[in-house]
């Protein structure tokens, strides 16, 4: 794994500029925050990228599982967390305004962990499954396996369309299988099994118990925004809501929370440019 260059941070100032060009003031909440604390671990990291990224041999042999929290966060250079952050700034626009920002910080925190789990798992697996103890050391940094899962929910709740791949249109249900590959084929040394693991999640979460696993955390831990004498409830179209609660069984209504559509629909040109750019950048890159 490469270090960052030294130097002008030619990636990170592009970064803001995208950052500010989109408007602070318009950007969601947590979606800010994500930025924020990739920027700030990018300028100040807390370890160095060595002692920071993900593998089965630092994690689960040496048992340092702080790393688990630690490489999401990380970046290789200023060109990896430009990519990864442009990515995370539409998709965060688009998927906060529709979770809402309570939901969407607790899929960003899950997630990020989430990933981590299942990378190590893939890569414990190919390393018995092909006698090759070099997939334990196999050590990445970075958001994009949180990024691919969130493609798939973006997709989830966005269906139809079409993306485009090498120049082949790809239906959009199936844009990150075919992102996934083409990224390995042309740029074996980016980490398929992050980007695997990413979708993998997205796909926990879709189609499998992962949302209503932290649905029911969520009551647990009384993850609300509410108002007093009220719960949260959660729809299969994805937008969170709340319904009166009453202790003795007193029936109830559903008020979900407005859907403001306009609020993100204007930008969508800009995002097909920018996942494009994103798309044929990667394929350069190291582990996301």
């Amino acid at each position: 794994m490469q270090r960052r260059s030294r130097g002008v941070n030619a990636g990170l100032l592009l970064l803001l500029s995208q950052i500010f060009h989109v408007g602070i003031n318009n950007i969601p909440p947590v979606t800010l925050a994500a930025l924020a604390v990739n920027i700030w671990f990018f300028l100040s990291p807390l370890k160095p990228l060595l002692s920071s990224c993900l593998s089965v041999e630092k994690c689960y042999q040496e048992k340092e599982w702080q790393r688990l929290l630690l490489s999401p966060f990380h970046h290789a250079d200023d060109w990896h967390l430009y990519f990864n952050m442009v990515s995370m700034l539409w998709k965060g626009i688009h998927l906060e305004r529709r979770l809402g920002s309570r939901w969407f910080a607790y899929v960003i925190t899950t997630f990020s962990l989430l990933t981590g789990v299942v990378y190590l798992f893939l890569e414990f697996a190919l390393a018995e499954f092909m006698g090759d103890p070099g997939f334990k050391r196999n050590c990445g940094v970075g958001f994009s396996g949180v990024l691919f899962a969130l493609k798939v929910l973006n997709n989830h709740y966005c269906p139809g369309g079409f993306v485009n791949i090498l120049g082949f249109p790809v239906p959009s249900r199936f844009g990150c299988w075919a992102e996934l590959l083409a990224i390995y084929f042309i740029s074996p040394g980016t980490s398929f099994a992050g980007h695997l693991a990413g979708i993998l999640v997205g796909l926990l979460y879709t189609h499998g118990p992962l949302k209503k696993i932290m649905e029911t955390c969520a009551g647990i831990f009384s993850f609300s925004n509410g108002y007093p004498g009220q719960r949260p409830y959660f729809n299969n179209s994805g937008y969170p809501g709340f319904q009166d609660y009453y202790p003795h069984g007193s029936p109830g209504y559903h008020a979900e929370v407005p859907r403001n559509y306009d609020a993100y629909t204007a930008g969508l040109s800009e995002e097909e440019q920018l996942e494009r750019a994103i798309r044929a950048s990667l394929w350069d890159r190291a582990f996301l």
